[in-house]
C-alpha cells in the first residue's frame, strides 16, 4: 500500500462535529477527509429541528439532563448528561457568534420550539425547519476561511492503520463510482466523525453514503463499540418512496400537529398520556404497529398550521410537493424510518477511544448521553460538545502545534473495489427485515446469518466490510440484550429488566458469536 505522511490532525467526515472541531483545533494543522464537496451529503445539514438548550430563563440545564435521563430509558450515564447540558447554552451563543442565523424574536430572544419528551420549548431553530443546513452553511464559511485547514474532497476513509497499539494514520481511497486503491496517510492523530448507521435499512432518513462506515472501521482496528443495539426509528419519515425518506419534523407535532390513520382516527392517545409528545420510540412502534395493520398512519398539521406550514417548514413543504402532496388540504402520509445511532465508538468524557491516538464526535461516538432513546435534538447538541472537548485533548496529548505542515498532494491511484449495489441492497432489507422496529431471536439470527453470506460475496471491498461490521454489531447487540428498552424492542422479551446497563462488544466477539449461529455444514 502506498503511503504519505503528515503533520496535521486528520478528521475523517464533514459534518458539524468535524467542522467545529476542526475550529477549535485553529491554529493547529488539520486535514479533512470528505468523501463528497464541503458541505453536503453531511447527516448535519439534513437536521430539521435543531439544537437542544436550556435559552429560557425559566427552563435550566439541570431540566435539561432530567429529560434527557428520563427518555433515556435507564441507559444514560448522569455525569454526561450533566457536563452536556450545561454546555449547551454557550455553543448556541457561539454559533451565532460564527453566522448561524437562529430565529430570533422582536426582543432579541431565541425563538424556541418543544419537542416529544422535553418538559420545556428548548429547541433553538432556523427558519422552522432549516436548523442543520444553516449550522453547516455558517461553519463552512468559516473553514473557508481558516488557513490551517486542508480539506481532500471526493475521499473516502476506509480503515485504520494501527501499530503498537495506537492509530497510527487512516487508509483513503477516492470515493467516486470507480474507487481506488488504498492510500496510507500517517498522522498524529486522528479524530472520527463522520456519522452513524441509519443508511444500513431499506426506510431511513439519512443521507445515502451513512451507512455505518465511520463505526465499522474503527471496529475492524479493534476499538470498542458501545450500545450498538440502540437505533432510534424516527416515527414521522414522510411515507412518498423516496430513498432516503424526507422527514417530517418532529417540530410540527411540538405545534400541535395530530397523527390519525386512513379512517381519521388519532391513536396516540390511547398510546400514551403524551400523545404524540410521547418519546420517539413509544410514537415510531405504534406508527409502524399502524403500517402493519394496513392502516396507513398520516401526519395532519392542518388545523394547527394551514398555510403557515409553507412558509415555516419549507423543507417538509418541499418534500410534500415532490411527492404530489398538499399538507394545507391533507394530511402526510408517514412511516417509521431509521434514524439516529445512539450506539458507536466507546469515548470517554474527553471522546477518547479505546485505542490511542484515536478521538470520536457526533453520531459515530456513543458518549453515553443518548441512552436507549436519543432525547429529541440532543444530536447536534452533543456533536458540538464533543468536537470541543475532542479538539482540547487532541491538543492536550499532541502539545504545541506543528509549525511545518505542509497540504498533502495525494499520488495518482489505480482503480480499486467498491461495494456492489446489490449486496448493500441485500444488506438494507435484511437489518430492515431483522434489527428492525420490532425484533426476536429467530429475526436476529436470520440477519446474522445473511450479513455473513453478503460479507463472503465480496471480501476485498473495505467500504462494504465496514458496513458489514457495524450491521453485525447492531444486530449481536440485540441478540444478547433479551429485554426490551427504548428503541430497543424484542417481541420475545418485552419485559424491561430491573437495572439498566450499557452493552460493549468488540467486532471480534460480534464475529463469535454470528459464527456460532452459522448453520453447521455436512
Amino acid at each position: 500500500m502506498r503511503e504519505v505522511s503528515t503533520g496535521r490532525v486528520v478528521i475523517v467526515g464533514a459534518g458539524l462535529g468535524a467542522l467545529y472541531a476542526a475550529l477549535k483545533l485553529a491554529p493547529r494543522p488539520v486535514l479533512m477527509i470528505s468523501p463528497e464537496v464541503l458541505g453536503q451529503g453531511a447527516s448535519s445539514a439534513w437536521a430539521q429541528g435543531g439544537v437542544a438548550a436550556a435559552m429560557d430563563p425559566a427552563d435550566s440545564a439541570a431540566a435539561h439532563a432530567r429529560d434527557t435521563l428520563r427518555a433515556g430509558a435507564g441507559t444514560v450515564d448522569p455525569a454526561i448528561a450533566a457536563l452536556v447540558t450545561e454546555e449547551a447554552r454557550a455553543h448556541i451563543l457561539d454559533l451565532t457568534r460564527l453566522g448561524t442565523p437562529f430565529d430570533r424574536r422582536p426582543d432579541g430572544g431565541y425563538v424556541l420550539s418543544r419537542e416529544a419528551a422535553h418538559s420545556f420549548a428548548r429547541v433553538v431553530r432556523v427558519r422552522g425547519d432549516q436548523a442543520g443546513a444553516e449550522i453547516m452553511r455558517a461553519l463552512v464559511a468559516c473553514l473557508r476561511e481558516a488557513p490551517s485547514v486542508q480539506v481532500l474532497e471526493g475521499v473516502m476513509a476506509t480503515g485504520l492503520r494501527v501499530e503498537d497499539g495506537r492509530v497510527a494514520g487512516v487508509e483513503v481511497a477516492l470515493s467516486g463510482p470507480q474507487g481506488s486503491a488504498p492510500l496510507l496517510i500517517r498522522a498524529p492523530a486522528v479524530l472520527l466523525a463522520g456519522g452513524g448507521s441509519g443508511g444500513l435499512y431499506a426506510l431511513t432518513t439519512n443521507p445515502p453514503r451513512i451507512r455505518g462506515q465511520v463505526i465499522g472501521m474503527a471496529a475492524r482496528a479493534g476499538a470498542e463499540i458501545a450500545d450498538a443495539e440502540f437505533v432510534q426509528f424516527h416515527p414521522t419519515a414522510i411515507d412518498c418512496g423516496e430513498d432516503p425518506a424526507p422527514l417530517a419534523t418532529e417540530a410540527l407535532r411540538g405545534e400541535g400537529a395530530h397523527l390519525v390513520n386512513r379512517l381519521g382516527e388519532r391513536f396516540m392517545p390511547a398510546v400514551h398520556p403524551d400523545a404524540e409528545l410521547a418519546p420517539r420510540d413509544v410514537v415510531a412502534r405504534a406508527i409502524y404497529a399502524q403500517s402493519q395493520a394496513g392502516l396507513r398512519p398520516m401526519l395532519d398539521t392542518r388545523a394547527c398550521l394551514g398555510d403557515r406550514i409553507l412558509t415555516e417548514f419549507p423543507a417538509v413543504a418541499g418534500a410534500c410537493a415532490r411527492a404530489g402532496i398538499d399538507p394545507t388540504r391533507e394530511p402526510i402520509p408517514v412511516a417509521a424510518a431509521a434514524h439516529y445511532h445512539m450506539g458507536g465508538v466507546a469515548v470517554d468524557s474527553d471522546g477518547r477511544a479505546s485505542l490511542d491516538r484515536l478521538w470520536v464526535c457526533g453520531e459515530a461516538s456513543s458518549t453515553g448521553l443518548h441512552g436507549a432513546n436519543r432525547l429529541a435534538s440532543n444530536g447536534l447538541l452533543e456533536a458540538l460538545v464533543y468536537a470541543r472537548r475532542c479538539a482540547l485533548s487532541i491538543a492536550a496529548r499532541l502539545g504545541p502545534a506543528a509549525q511545518d505542515a505542509p497540504e498533502i498532494v495525494l499520488p495518482d491511484l489505480p482503480p480499486g473495489p467498491v461495494p456492489d449495489p446489490a449486496l448493500v441492497a441485500r444488506l438494507r432489507r435484511a437489518m430492515t427485515e431483522g434489527a428492525g422496529v420490532l425484533r426476536d431471536a429467530g429475526g436476529l439470527t436470520r440477519c446474522l446469518r445473511e450479513i455473513a453470506a453478503i460479507e463472503a460475496a465480496q471480501p476485498d471491498c473495505p467500504v462494504l466490510l465496514n458496513m458489514t461490521a457495524t450491521a453485525t454489531l447492531i444486530a449481536a447487540a440485540a441478540l444478547m440484550r433479551q429485554e426490551s428498552r427504548g428503541a430497543h424492542c424484542r417481541t420475545d422479551f418485552p419485559q424491561t429488566l430491573p437495572e439498566g446497563r450499557r452493552s460493549r462488544l468488540t467486532l471480534s466477539q460480534a464475529l463469535a458469536l454470528r459464527a456460532s449461529l452459522e448453520p453447521e455444514t455436512t
